[in-house]
C-alpha cells in the first residue's frame, strides 16, 4: 500500500468513527430526552436539552429545506438544565463511551466551569454516563471533578463507580432522578 492510500484509509476510518460517535451520542441524548419527558409528565422535574447557540451563515442548498451552514457563537454549555419539583436547579452533562473507561477530558473546561458555578449556587450537578448502552451511571459533579484524588487517575472504570449505577424502568426511562444502586441520594432530594 502506498503512503497516499494508507493516509486515505486512516482518514476514512476516522470519518467512520466520527459517524459512529455522533450516532451514539444522539441515541443517548434521545434516551435522556425521553426520560426528561417522563419526569415532566410526572411533575417531578422540567429538564431540557440546552441548544447550542449558533448563527446561520447561509442556506445549505435549495434542495434541502431547513438546513443551513452555521457557526457556534458561544462556548459549549451544559447538555441539560432544568428545575426539580420543589425549586432546586439541575444541570448535567451527558457522555457516552464504547470504551471500558471514560476520560475526565470528556467534560470540557468550559462545561466544568459551568457545572462548578451551578453547584456552588445550590444546583444538583452531575455527569450522566453510558457505557456501551449496557450500563448507566449518574456521577456527582464533585466525584467527577475530584476523580484524580479519589481514584488516582483521570478516568473512571465501571467497577470503580458501581455505587453510582442507575437503571432503566419498565418504560425504558433512565432513572437518573432516583436513588442509585449504591443507595446514595440523587438529584430528586425533596421531590415526590
Amino acid at each position: 500500500m502506498t503512503p497516499y492510500w494508507a493516509e486515505k484509509n486512516v482518514e476514512n476510518e476516522r470519518r467512520q468513527q466520527g459517524r459512529r460517535s455522533k450516532y451514539a451520542g444522539e441515541r443517548f441524548e434521545n434516551m435522556i430526552s425521553g426520560s426528561c419527558d417522563y419526569y415532566r409528565g410526572q411533575n417531578i422535574a422540567d429538564i431540557e436539552k440546552t441548544p447550542e447557540p449558533m448563527k446561520p451563515l447561509k442556506p445549505y442548498g435549495e434542495r434541502r429545506r431547513g438546513q443551513y451552514i452555521a457557526i457556534f457563537v458561544k462556548k459549549a454549555q451544559n447538555d441539560y438544565k432544568g428545575i426539580l419539583n420543589g425549586g432546586r436547579c439541575i444541570a448535567f452533562e451527558a457522555k457516552h463511551t464504547d470504551a471500558d473507561k471514560i476520560e475526565a477530558s470528556a467534560v470540557s473546561d468550559r462545561q466544568a466551569e459551568l457545572l462548578e458555578n451551578y453547584e456552588k449556587m445550590g444546583a444538583s450537578c452531575f455527569v450522566l454516563v453510558s457505557f456501551k448502552f449496557e450500563q448507566f451511571y449518574r456521577i456527582p459533579w464533585s466525584v467527577w471533578r475530584d476523580m484524580k484524588d479519589i481514584y488516582g487517575h483521570k478516568h473512571l472504570k465501571r467497577r470503580e463507580i458501581s455505587q453510582y449505577e442507575i437503571g432503566l424502568n419498565h418504560l425504558g426511562t433512565l432513572e437518573f432522578l432516583k436513588k442509585t444502586k449504591g443507595g446514595t441520594q440523587n438529584a430528586d432530594e425533596g421531590t415526590k
